[in-house]
């Protein structure tokens, strides 16, 4: 059976949005999805499998989500470097919903079900050269939702180059290559496949690391009409017609490609990150104009062999999620021994 193709959905509406969320703490403090970036962080080669390096062997990392109300999303992974077939990883992610109650067409109670994600995350990276990597990821996804069962196989592919300094590093990537499979019914979907860019650079004489990406390049036109906001209003006295001009539609779109962020390190012990995302403050803005919605922040801690990062995203005005966490390298307690 072929999937049937699916329209292309914007503002977060497409089915399993949960591949696209990332659990690590310094990516969500940076307003990025994955991060360019070679450092030996876990946490980031998981979203960008081309980041993975020799000096991950044996390294793990707990990631956690505090979302809205009950919802919260876990990750733990760990990897383990074989020499020339390159470095492999193993993560399970979850992402819990709650408990709902149940209701049939007639408003009587059907009970309390759950409803969640499990994703068993296999990945690979290998270097090419000094410069040039290249990683990919299997991600099998298992969604529960009351009695309604689906599997997911989704795939991301990376390549990376990375300068001799490390002060410049660059990806390419290509996220959720797959389809979603329900059981019980003869129906397949597309997963939320993306093509983006990222870079990051470091400067020279200052403790500032920059990140920029160009996100959804598969997909130019990422507006949708806002009943709250939108493009086209007719004044109820004079019945004048108001539209927003060719221009600043082009910009606003152009701008929800687009994300950015700022890292800070302090002494290599402490990490000060913030991030920018234009597209969810467009989405998630109150109709009374500007707001944080948009706007992350975060903090990393580097101490004796262990790396702590929180991160606070505002996707809305009143509720925001937290992300937690916690690296270490194994190596480090065998050789104590």
């Amino acid at each position: 059976m072929l999937p049937l193709r699916a329209v292309s959905q914007v503002a977060g509406m497409n089915n399993l949005s949960v591949l696209d969320m990332t659990a690590s703490a310094r990516a969500a403090g940076l307003g990025m999805d994955y991060l360019p970036i070679a450092d030996g962080d876990l946490s980031i080669a998981v979203d960008n499998p081309s980041m993975f390096l020799p000096s991950m062997h044996n390294a793990i990392t707990f990631s956690y989500v505090g979302m809205f109300s009950h919802v919260g999303m876990g990750q733990v992974s760990y990897a383990r470097d074989f020499g020339r077939p390159g470095v492999f990883a193993a993560t399970m992610k979850y992402h819990n919903y709650g408990l709902f109650d149940g209701y049939d067409e007639y408003d009587n109670s059907t009970g309390r079900f759950y409803a969640c994600d499990v994703t068993a995350i296999l990945s690979w990276g290998f270097k090419i050269d000094s410069s040039f990597s290249f990683g990919v990821s299997a991600k099998p996804t298992f969604s529960q939702y009351a009695s309604y069962t689906a599997l997911a196989i989704a795939f991301d592919m990376s390549a990376s180059y990375v300068h001799p300094n490390r002060r410049f590093v660059a990806t390419v990537i290509g996220r959720n290559v797959g389809a979603q499979f329900f059981f019980g019914q003869a129906k397949t979907d597309w997963t939320p496949f993306e093509i983006s860019a990222a870079l990051s650079y470091k400067l020279s004489k200052a403790p500032f690391r920059f990140f920029f990406a160009i996100t959804e390049l598969q997909q130019w036109n990422l507006m949708y009409e806002d009943m709250y906001n939108p493009s086209q209003t007719t004044d109820p006295f004079t019945g004048e017609v108001t539209k927003r001009s060719g221009v600043a539609k082009f910009f606003d779109n152009a701008g929800r490609h687009v994300l950015a962020g700022v890292e800070l390190n302090i002494g290599k012990v402490v990490f000060l990150r913030f991030g920018y995302n234009f597209r969810q403050m467009r989405e998630m803005q109150a109709s009374s104009g500007f707001n944080t919605s948009g706007f992350s922040y975060g903090l990393g801690l580097r101490i004796k062999g262990f790396e702590f990062s929180y991160a606070r995203n505002n996707y809305h005005l009143l509720q925001a999620p937290n992300y937690f966490t916690l690296s270490t390298n194994l190596e480090r307690f065998m050789k104590k021994r």
